[in-house]
C-alpha cells in the first residue's frame, strides 16, 4: 500500500514539473504577431515570410548603406514622350525597282499609331546645377522630356547633346544645388569588386541592386552601325539591372560614379544574370565633348585589326596568343604615320594591356583628335615601340564642330533640312525636303514639292549638302535611284538621270 501511494506520489510530482516547464518557457516565448492571410494584387508579386531582426553586423568593407543612401538622391526617373509614328504598310517594303515601272501607284498609305507613346529609364547627376548624363536610347527622337528627383520634385530636361556611338546623352534642368554623384576611376575596378546598381525599373523609383563585377572590356554588340564607330568597352555585373535601369547608375561602396547602366543579356527582356554598364572612363570624356564642343571628338588609330587566338597564332606562327593582330591601317592614319605595319601585334597603349578590339577601342576612345599616345607593339617576336598622333575621321587633327544643316538650292529647286519634329513623326534621322520642283530640273522626274529624300543610291542623305554632293557623282554614272517619303507617309522611289 505504501509502495502504491509512493508511485502516485512520483508521478503526481512528475507531471507538475512538467507543466511548470511548459508553462515557463510559454512565458518567456516573445509573442509573434499572426499575419492574416491574403492574395496579392499583382499574381506576379508574393508576400514573403515574416523575418526577426538579427544582431549579426556586416564587415565595414561589405556595407552597402553608405554608398545607397549616398547616391539614391543623386539618380533621377528619366520620362519621355514621342508624337504618334507613321506604321508602314508592307507594301511599301516592296523591291524600289519596281516602282521604275508601276510608279507612285505602288504608294500607300501609312497609318499613325493612336495617342503619343510613352518611354522611361534613368539618369545621374553629375553637376550641382542640373546636368544630368543617361543613355542616348533612352532619350533618342523623344518630343518631350522630364526627370523625376528621389524627393519627387520634376523638372523639364533640355537635351545638350548626345552621342550614339557609344550610347550616352547630356541633359540639362533648370535647377541649382542638386545632390550629384562623382566620378569615379573605372580603371582602377578589380573584377570580383562589389558595386550597386541603381535606377528605377519597372517605374519603381530609387531601386538599389548589388552585385560584382563579372569582367571587363566586354563587346556585345549592341551598338553596331554602317560606319563602325560604336565603342563598346563595357563593364559587366551580375547586379539586377531590368527595363527602366538603362542610364542608370553603376557604383562603387565608395559611392563613386563608375559606369552608366545600358543593357541587359536577356531572351526575354528581363534580367537574367548579367547586365552591362558604360565605364566611367568613357562617360566622363564623352560628356566633357558633349558640353565644349556639342558633337564627341572622336580620335582615330586608324588601324583594322583581329583579336589574336590559337588559330591566327597558328596561321601566321606568332610567338603569342596576346594583343591584337594588325590586318591593315588606312591610308595616312596615325598608326601608319607611327610606322607601324600589317602584321605586327598590339599589345600596351600608354602601358595598359589590350589583348581584345574593345581593349584597344576603349583606350583609344579616352582620347582627342592630336592628343599623342605611345604604343607598344611585336614584330616578329621583338618588342617595338613608336609614338602616334591620334587623328579624326577625316584625318586630321582638327577640333571636330557640330554641323548646323542648311537649305541649298541645286538644279533651280530648294532642298531644306528636316526639323526635329518632322523626323520624330516619320521615323528618321535626317533627310532634305524638296520644294520648288515645278520651275526646276526636276519637273520631269515626277518628284512632288514636300519629298523627303532620305537615300540616293546606297547612300544615307542626312542633310541637304549630302543631295547635290550624291547627284554630282552620279552624274558620271547612268543616273540614280531616289528613294524618299511625304510627310503623310506615303515613300516613293524616283529614278533620276536615268537614260530612256
Amino acid at each position: 500500500m505504501q509502495a502504491k501511494q509512493m508511485m502516485l506520489g512520483l508521478m503526481a510530482s512528475a507531471v507538475l514539473g512538467g507543466s511548470v516547464a511548459v508553462g515557463g518557457y510559454k512565458l518567456l516565448e516573445p509573442e509573434r504577431e499572426v499575419l492574416p492571410q491574403t492574395l496579392a494584387a499583382d499574381p506576379n508579386v508574393r508576400y514573403t515570410s515574416e523575418l526577426r531582426s538579427s544582431t549579426y553586423e556586416v564587415p565595414e568593407g561589405l556595407n552597402f548603406v553608405a554608398a545607397a543612401s549616398a547616391v539614391t538622391p543623386a539618380v533621377v526617373h528619366v520620362m519621355t514622350e514621342y508624337a504618334p509614328k507613321m506604321t508602314q504598310n508592307d507594301a511599301v517594303r516592296m523591291d524600289p525597282f519596281l516602282r521604275q515601272f508601276f510608279g507612285d501607284d505602288f504608294n500607300q498609305m501609312q497609318r499613325p499609331q493612336s495617342g503619343p507613346q510613352i518611354g522611361s529609364g534613368s539618369g545621374v547627376i553629375i553637376a550641382a546645377n542640373g546636368y544630368i548624363v543617361t543613355n542616348n536610347h533612352v532619350i533618342d527622337k523623344a518630343d518631350k522630356i522630364e526627370v523625376v528627383l528621389d524627393d519627387k520634385r520634376k523638372y523639364k530636361a533640355e537635351l545638350v547633346g548626345a552621342d550614339p556611338t557609344t550610347d550616352l546623352a547630356v541633359l540639362k534642368v533648370q535647377a541649382d544645388n542638386l545632390p550629384f554623384v562623382r566620378y569615379g576611376s573605372s580603371d582602377d575596378v578589380k573584377v570580383g569588386e562589389w558595386v550597386l546598381a541603381v535606377g528605377n525599373p519597372f517605374n519603381l523609383n530609387s531601386t538599389v541592386t548589388a552585385g560584382i563585377i563579372s569582367a571587363k572590356g566586354r563587346n556585345i554588340n549592341i551598338l553596331q552601325r554602317e560606319d563602325r564607330m560604336g565603342v563598346e568597352a563595357f563593364l559587366q555585373t551580375d547586379a539586377v539591372v531590368n527595363p527602366g535601369n538603362s542610364g542608370g547608375a553603376l557604383v562603387n561602396l565608395k559611392g563613386d560614379l563608375i559606369g552608366i547602366n545600358s543593357a541587359i543579356a536577356s531572351r526575354t527582356g528581363s534580367f537574367e544574370g548579367y547586365s552591362f554598364a558604360v565605364p566611367s572612363s568613357i562617360v566622363s570624356k564623352v560628356v566633357d565633348d558633349l558640353l565644349k564642343y556639342k558633337v564627341v571628338q572622336r580620335a582615330l588609330l586608324g588601324v583594322n585589326i583581329r583579336e589574336v587566338d590559337a588559330t591566327l597564332a597558328s596561321e601566321k606562327k606568332l610567338s603569342t596568343l596576346n594583343g591584337v593582330y594588325v590586318v591593315g591601317l588606312n591610308k595616312n592614319s596615325a598608326a601608319a604615320d607611327a610606322g607601324l605595319k600589317e602584321g605586327d601585334i598590339i599589345t600596351e597603349i600608354n602601358g595598359v594591356k589590350v589583348n581584345t578590339s574593345s581593349q584597344l577601342q576603349e583606350q583609344v576612345a579616352r582620347f582627342r583628335p592630336g592628343d599623342k599616345i605611345k604604343i607598344a607593339y611585336l614584330r616578329e617576336g621583338k618588342e617595338r615601340a613608336a609614338g602616334a598622333t591620334l587623328r579624326n575621321s577625316t584625318g586630321t587633327t582638327d577640333v571636330v564642330r557640330e554641323e548646323v544643316a542648311s537649305s541649298i538650292e541645286y538644279e533651280g529647286a530648294k532642298f531644306a533640312p528636316l526639323t526635329r519634329q518632322e523626323m520624330n513623326k516619320l521615323d528618321l534621322e535626317g533627310g532634305a525636303k524638296i520644294s520648288g520642283v515645278r520651275s526646276s530640273n526636276f519637273k520631269e522626274t515626277g518628284i512632288g514639292d514636300g519629298f523627303i529624300i532620305t537615300r540616293i543610291d546606297k547612300n544615307k542623305v542626312g542633310k541637304p549638302q549630302d543631295v547635290k554632293r550624291f547627284l554630282e557623282e552620279a552624274k558620271n554614272n547612268q543616273g540614280a535611284l531616289v528613294e524618299g517619303i511625304y510627310p503623310d507617309g506615303r515613300k516613293a522611289y524616283y529614278p533620276i538621270g536615268q537614260a530612256e
